[in-house]
């Protein structure tokens, strides 16, 4: 059965960070996940902050936003709101003499999600996840999309007008976005996982070729010698289940064998959710919080190789 996901839903669950200076893209390269240094606008980067061991302590959509005749652009960082706070305190602490100010700017801007028809409206035809465009004064970033629904991040100054469409529910949102295979991580799941075991590589998330950045020995020996035992799977569950909650094979409560990394209630009852596994129980019988858990099809395919 498949539900209507179509309109927009306010994103509540979201804050900003504003990077603003002349070295704020220079600044975000040496920090994050994604190259920002040739960040242009017409493009996002999906991206993470890492811990020195590699641990994803954040994770960002971001973008340059304001026209290069006013100065250098600014970047956004969106981001779990309950992660923005200790994570702009942190990165805050590595700026040191770079022309960078981080700030809190969630209440300067409205932030809205689009799927469906109202997505379509705005989209550019033929556009890849992580495509950037404005539209009047509003930021669109395309995103992966949910059952075949089209869907983008909308972000505009506060005050300004809804985008056109459908209200569109905001828990409906939130299981479409489990149900895109793309993760974002929040405070339950801090510092649980390594880029890869999101799939990062493979939506977008990233970069290889960068330069150095906190953490990545740990991610390119992931990658490259095969280290890597763990990936993220959509799942469905008969029941509730929470970000952070413990996946056993059955028949064995004792040691977990992956985690939950966001969930959300699934149209027709039960929860989807998005779990990182050990590769090799994927294929056996599982449960989480005492319900059973049934893996679904990947969204997309995973990277092979870089």
């Amino acid at each position: 059965m498949t539900y209507p996901l179509n309109g927009i839903a306010p994103l509540t669950h979201l804050g900003v960070i504003r990077v603003a200076g002349d070295d704020a893209a220079a600044f975000l390269h040496g920090q994050l996940t994604q190259d920002f240094a040739l960040l242009g606008m017409q493009h996002a980067r999906l991206s993470a902050y890492l811990s020195p061991k590699g641990r994803m302590q954040a994770s960002f959509i971001g973008f340059k936003r304001g026209p290069a005749e006013r100065g250098p652009a600014e970047v956004l960082l969106i981001c779990a709101r309950d992660l923005l706070a200790p994570t702009l305190k942190r990165l805050s602490m590595f700026v040191l003499r770079s022309k960078a100010k981080l700030t809190d700017a969630t209440a300067d801007f409205r932030l809205c999600g689009l799927a469906g028809d109202a997505a379509r409206a705005v989209l550019p035809p033929g556009g890849e996840p992580w495509s950037r465009a404005d539209v009047g004064d509003a930021t669109v970033v395309q995103l992966y999309p949910a059952d075949g629904q089209p869907r983008a991040l909308w972000v505009a100054p506060a005050g300004s007008p809804a985008p056109q469409g459908a209200p569109l529910d905001e828990d409906l949102w939130l299981w479409s976005e489990v149900r895109s295979g793309v993760a974002t991580l929040t405070a339950p799941v801090v510092e649980a996982f390594v880029p890869q075991m999101l799939n990062y590589e493979s939506v977008g998330g990233v970069n290889f070729k960068k330069g150095c950045y906190p953490g990545q020995e740990v991610v390119a020996r992931s990658q490259f010698r095969g280290t890597l035992k763990r990936r993220t799977y959509v799942a469905h569950l008969g029941g509730d289940v929470a970000a952070g909650a413990e996946v056993f094979a059955q028949g064995d409560a004792e040691q977990p064998v992956g985690t939950v990394v966001q969930a959300a209630g699934a149209p027709g009852g039960g929860t989807d959710a998005l779990v990182s596994l050990q590769i090799a129980a994927a294929g056996g019988a599982l449960q989480a919080g005492g319900h059973a858990l049934a893996l679904l099809p990947l969204p997309y395919a995973l990277l092979e190789d870089i």
